[in-house]
């Protein structure tokens, strides 16, 4: 969405130059990942379900009526299956991040990117947004997520990055980001989340 001023992206087989990637290059990134934004970005016009069909049906060339039913389907999967007519403006903000997730699941992605998925809700609707990412992770899609709910990262990532000032300083499983860190900036900053009671020192990991 934006151009990256360097780096390189691999994603299977494909090696791209993030820099240099052409249109059809960065089409062809798109076509195979998805999105979930922190604010949601429906469209306010389009019912949940409309808004989970937009990019089979524009995108994807899928017509209305298989779109549809795939979108009911997503829908179903997020828990909102009795949600699929309202607008954006009748559901809470938990509920359209399930539908935000559900848009992209639809697309079949082989890699789910999000940003901050908990960030703009309220504290009581975090838990239903991480429990449909979970149940992502359960299914063996990946994911890269943005997140600070350290309890969450703990229980479900397989792989840890842990960066300051948009620089990667140490990265890992689980157990050695949060038991074994090696940076002194990983230390600091997971003493303060250990202060907190986020998560025990010393959890049962899911790996």
């Amino acid at each position: 969405m934006e151009r990256a001023e360097k780096g390189s992206l691999k994603l299977g087989d494909t090696t791209v130059d993030l820099k240099k990637a052409s249109k059809k290059e960065v089409l062809n990134i798109r076509r195979r990942t998805a999105f979930v934004f922190q604010n949601y970005n429906l469209f306010a016009n389009k019912t949940a379900i409309e808004n989970v069909m937009e990019g089979l049906v524009t995108a994807r060339k899928v017509p209305k009526a298989e779109a549809r039913e795939k979108a009911a389907e997503a829908l179903e999967w997020v828990g909102l299956g009795d949600k699929t007519d309202n607008y954006p403006c009748q559901l809470s903000g938990g509920q359209q991040q399930r539908v935000g997730i559900a848009r992209a699941v639809v697309l079949n992605p082989e890699v789910i990117l999000f940003d901050e998925p908990t960030y703009a809700l309220d504290p009581e609707l975090v838990g239903e947004v991480l429990d449909v990412i979970k149940k992502i992770a359960e299914q063996g899609i990946t994911m890269i997520v943005v997140t600070h709910e350290m309890s969450f990262v703990y229980n479900v990532a397989n792989k840890v990055v842990f960066m300051d000032s948009g620089v990667v300083l140490e990265q890992g499983t689980p157990k050695e980001i949060f038991l074994s860190p090696k940076e002194e900036r990983t230390k600091q900053f997971l003493e303060r989340i250990f202060k907190q009671d986020v998560i025990p020192r010393e959890p049962e990991y899911v790996i």
